[in-house]
């Protein structure tokens, strides 16, 4: 073997082990910048979190409509679907003025009391549609990722809200974040178990979208600067 040969292939040999080195973005994120995690702008943290909400609410979408056109073939009785949602008793602003005119620990609250009150009733879904056996075959395993979502994202925004408490945005302690068990949907009485969770699933939609343009609201009136 050749001297350049050999040169070359210790040369490839080095790059393959600076290769291997720990790549950062496989890194939790943290708000203040404890070992082992990356520590991120405040807007790089909203920009996370309005991504992944954006991803939740198009997920939600197409179950929704996948439910839809599987379960509930009929016009009518899609109308007949109750539309009140046990996320009702949340106090939330109609319209983006209203929203704009909150001061940020109320619609941070807001945020969170909302991502709150779905931790269990998505988590009960995709319980109830593991006994469907072809819905599942349909939609692959859309029911449970949207759960695991959800549930990130209610990680996030926790995180966003760290670090706007560390630069003195919010006060050290959010009040009025109600517990997801106080919130949890009441049992559907004489509804089928199909129009109970076709209810469910358009709830969760107007709530994800609700989140989505919440979170993007938030993050104008506090980093203006980043995209607004």
């Amino acid at each position: 073997m050749s001297m350049k040969t050999i040169s070359v292939s210790v040369m490839l040999f080095v790059l393959l082990c600076l290769d291997e080195r720990p790549r950062t973005d496989a890194a939790p994120i943290c708000a203040q910048g404890e070992a082992g995690c990356q520590l991120l702008s405040l807007a790089d943290l909203f920009d996370r979190v309005i991504q992944h909400s954006a991803r939740v609410h198009g997920l939600s979408n197409d179950l929704h409509s996948e439910f839809e056109q599987y379960f509930l073939p009929s016009r009518n009785q899609i109308g007949r679907v109750n539309r009140k949602c046990h996320t009702s008793t949340i106090l939330t602003p109609n319209g983006k003025e209203n929203a704009q005119r909150l001061a940020r620990e109320e619609l941070t609250v807001v945020i969170l009391n909302l991502l709150a009150a779905w931790r269990d009733p998505l988590s009960q879904f995709h319980q109830s549609m593991s006994h469907h056996e072809d819905f599942n075959s349909f939609s692959g395993n859309k029911a449970l990722e949207m759960s695991d979502m959800a549930h990130r994202l209610r990680s996030g925004v926790e995180k966003v809200a760290e670090k706007m408490q560390l630069l003195g945005m919010l006060s050290n302690a959010l009040s009025g974040v109600s517990s997801a068990e106080a919130l949890e949907p009441r049992p559907p009485g004489g509804e089928s178990r199909s129009m109970s969770d076709y209810q469910l699933l358009h709830c969760f939609r107007r709530d994800s979208d609700k989140v989505q343009n919440y979170l993007r609201i938030l993050k104008c009136s506090i980093v203006p600067e980043h995209g607004c």
